[in-house]
């Protein structure tokens, strides 16, 4: 089990360690945490795990994903870390449902996956299983990670708020982060079908600040999509929750769409 020895209680901050089908901190008052079914573990410092990823969203992406269509992003993600990270052991901060943490385990990572929705991580350790991949998903907040100081090579924030401080303490020194978020021209097409007047996509403002960058770039490619991919990916943006009955009435009508995609990519070491 690799990822035992960088975990750390969410509650006193001791070591864990696994015995039967449990997580056992090192501390006084040796908290336990029990690994679901499925095959993720609860460590939330809240029990509250309501927020993050709704069903409908979770859905949706999972069936986008799985059809392929990121496939040019999520192999672009496995090279740079392979190109710029020193060592294999990689946090995928915000992973929903599991779909660039598979992908990266199955490349010989060894990842950790958390968020704070609950449903997300249940899909995630479900295609870990059916995809047999070794990763490890928790429920966690990325503002408190229960992982040890510097005792991790990279982290990973795809379309996910950034944590700065927290990603920062749990980097090894001259550990990578790496930041990938929609470009100026994201889904343009589809928005223009949902919106009379589209705009582009602002850039993101929650950059790291006390990180070296050591690269960026813009991946860009098409998909053709048709029927229920369109859906899929309309239910896993946020313009499901924003647009109007006539937006999504003409998306309805919409049976073929060519549409670009467009993301930002950073790469910040540790100093």
């Amino acid at each position: 089990m690799w990822w035992s020895s960088g975990l750390r209680c969410p509650i006193c901050g001791a070591a864990t360690s696994k015995q039967s089908n449990s997580l056992f901190c090192h501390g006084t008052r040796r908290h336990c945490f029990d690994f679901s079914a499925d095959g993720y573990v609860n460590l939330a410092a809240s029990k509250a795990t309501g927020g993050g990823d709704d069903a409908t969203l979770i859905a949706a992406r999972t069936a986008f994903l799985s059809g392929g269509h990121y496939e040019p992003f999520a192999a672009r993600i496995s090279e740079l870390l392979r190109t710029y990270s020193k060592g294999s052991t990689v946090v995928d901060a915000g992973c929903g449902e599991g779909y660039y943490t598979c992908r990266l385990a199955g490349a010989g990572f060894q990842c950790y996956g958390f968020d704070l929705s609950k449903r997300g991580v249940r899909a995630a350790a479900k295609r870990a299983t059916r995809e047999g991949v070794d990763a490890f998903f928790a429920v966690a907040g990325i503002y408190t990670l229960p992982l040890q100081d510097a005792s991790v090579d990279a982290v990973i924030s795809l379309f996910a708020p950034v944590a700065e401080q927290e990603f920062l303490r749990v980097l090894k020194p001259g550990g990578i982060l790496l930041v990938a978020g929609a470009g100026r021209n994201h889904l343009l097409s589809l928005k223009r079908v949902l919106y009379d007047q589209p705009h582009e996509n602002e850039p993101r403002a929650d950059l790291p600040v006390s990180m070296t960058e050591l690269t960026h770039e813009t991946l860009s490619f098409s998909m053709e999509l048709k029927g229920k991919e369109i859906g899929s990916l309309f239910a896993m943006t946020p313009y499901y929750y924003r647009t109007s009955r006539q937006g999504q009435e003409r998306l309805a009508t919409c049976e073929r769409l060519t549409c670009e995609a467009e993301m930002d990519i950073f790469i910040y070491q540790k100093p």
